[in-house]
């Protein structure tokens, strides 16, 4: 992992990207790895896309260890997945200090509840927790957060 670099990702690469999405979702225990989870995932990667999505991945030599959905004009750091081959080392980290050069100083993200080691991560990371509601699309019940720089002249 040590060459290990955060870049934009290629659209040939959206098809991969999907699947360590998939294999990064799975590894919460919170759903299953099937073809119709994969597919929908990768529709919605090109979608995302069309929709403003700023997407970057991790590039392990030419593998991808993690991907990166940024929505900057709306300061939302929508996903964050690391491969699981790649979990326990820091990428998430690296990620996250990486966004905070996209969006210095405020941002936004939501996360599913039931993903406590995530959400807790976040919390660690300095983000505050706003509110939790229900997302229609998909049943879960979400957490949102918020992370603002702190300011110097406190």
């Amino acid at each position: 992992m040590s060459d290990l670099i955060i870049r934009p990702a290629r659209a040939e690469e959206y098809d991969e990207i999907g699947r360590v999405w998939m294999e990064s979702w799975v590894s919460t225990g919170l759903g299953e790895t099937s073809d119709f989870l994969l597919a929908n995932l990768r529709a919605r990667i090109r979608r995302e896309m069309e929709n403003g999505w700023s997407l970057f991945v991790a590039d392990d030599n030419g593998t991808i260890a993690a991907m990166l959905a940024l929505h900057l004009p709306k300061l939302y750091l929508d996903m964050l997945f690391v491969g699981p081959a790649y979990q326990g080392q820091s990428l998430g980290r690296k990620l996250l200090a990486f966004t905070r050069t996209q969006m210095p100083d405020e941002m936004h993200l939501r996360c599913v509840r039931e993903n406590e080691k995530a959400w807790r991560w976040y919390e660690r990371e300095g983000f505050v927790f706003e509110k939790q509601e229900i997302e229609p699309s998909n049943g879960f019940m979400m957490k949102y957060y918020r992370w603002k720089r702190r300011s110097s002249g406190r």
